[in-house]
């Protein structure tokens, strides 16, 4: 079922060219594998085991790390009406809402397609948020599940965590698995090679997809909303409280940056910027400040006639 939040054909473009892209490393990946295990059988067996269990259970896996659980009406009534009226207006099923009793205000989506949906809340954002404020943020994560970014971003990952698991393995065969001969340490550097490719490759692309997806939910979200100045201003209110937080704090939840709202860093990237999963919060708010004057053009016909 088509939401009615705004589609995105730029996002569509990027996650087909990023799955086609990372379609190509899953051939030299599956060689490499084949090579060190010598079994094709065995390698995609092993490969179609763990994409399963990935693929269905990544928001399982998700709402544990985050310490997430699903609440019903009765606990968060507030939170279940912005929820409800948001899926009302963009014409989307609602998803399971979940809340996470995280000190750091964040949220995020997960889930493998709009049916079968997770939306999670910390109560540190929702102690934090106005309803204004917090009407914008969910509205970016409804949006991450209208546009089906999400399953694409869990699959595409799958990858760098098979290759980054890899290049350990065989490390660390090598340094304790005892003495080899030179043909096996030959395939071992081989494969550890490819692995860490591979790897590195899924990573850039993985980077740069999801922070054209965070333009594209911001963007969605304040169309939706009609509100991007609400949205922009949860931005800046969660982005200061998370500068407050300790690094050390922050660390657990950064394995899940790409799916948050705001990435776990407690700082803006500097040169790092290119290895992130989110746009800076200048360009989120320089965009937001467009979409504002956009909005407000738009209005001043309506107001005059």
């Amino acid at each position: 079922m088509q939401s009615r939040f705004r589609s995105d054909r730029r996002l569509t473009v990027r996650m087909t060219v990023t799955m086609f892209l990372l379609g190509l490393l899953y051939v030299a990946f599956f060689a490499a594998l084949i090579v060190l295990l010598k079994s094709w059988l065995l390698v995609v067996g092993l490969i179609a085991v763990m994409f399963v269990a990935q693929f269905w259970f990544s928001d399982r896996i998700a709402m544990f790390a985050m310490r997430g659980r699903v609440v019903e009406r009765e606990e968060y009534p507030e939170l279940h009406a912005v929820v409800d009226r948001l899926c009302a207006i963009a014409d989307m099923p609602k998803p399971v809402i979940a809340v996470s009793t995280m000190d750091m205000p964040n949220a995020f989506a997960t889930g493998r397609n709009p049916d079968n949906a997770v939306v999670c809340v910390t109560t540190g954002l929702l102690r934090r948020l106005d309803p204004a404020e917090l009407e914008g943020v969910l509205a970016h994560e409804l949006s991450h599940v209208a546009h089906k970014d999400v399953a694409v971003i869990t699959i595409a990952s799958f990858l760098g965590v098979i290759a980054g698991l890899i290049v350990r393995f065989a490390f660390y065969s090598q340094v304790f698995g005892g003495r080899k001969d030179q043909n096996t340490a030959v395939i071992f550097a081989a494969v550890m090679g490819v692995s860490a490719a591979v790897y590195a490759l899924s990573f850039l692309l993985i980077r740069a997809l999801s922070r054209y997806r965070e333009l594209a939910a911001d963007r969605a979200a304040a169309h939706l909303t009609g509100r991007p100045s609400a949205l922009a201003s949860a931005l800046t209110k969660v982005s200061g409280e998370l500068a407050r937080i300790p690094t050390k704090d922050l660390r657990t939840a950064q394995a899940f940056n790409a799916f948050y709202f705001t990435p776990a860093t407690g700082k803006e990237p500097g040169i790092e910027r290119y290895f992130s999963t989110h746009p800076s919060l200048e360009q989120r708010l320089d965009q937001l400040g467009r979409i504002s004057t956009e909005l407000g053009e738009a209005a001043e016909p309506g107001k005059a006639g």
